[in-house]
């Protein structure tokens, strides 16, 4: 199984907010994931939050991490 990192939206129209999730690469977006690793909330001044360890694992076993995900995680 192909695992990717990468952000799921979450919250309302012209509103958004993200789960930072671990999931299967062939799935949607929005679709079941394997497990959530944090948040981002682009509009409360980059509020971000998410467990590094956890990120860090998923990286060793083999998880590809989205470009988004990699940019705001660097920070």
């Amino acid at each position: 199984m192909a695992t990717v990192v990468r952000l799921t939206r979450i919250g309302r129209k012209k509103s958004p907010f993200y789960r930072i999730v671990v999931t299967d690469s062939r799935k949607r977006r929005d679709s079941g994931f394997i497990e959530t690793i944090g948040y981002y909330n682009p509009r409360m001044e980059e509020e971000l939050k998410f467990d590094a360890d956890r990120l860090a694992y998923w990286k060793k076993v083999g998880a590809k991490v989205s470009d988004r995900v990699a940019k705001i995680t660097s920070k």
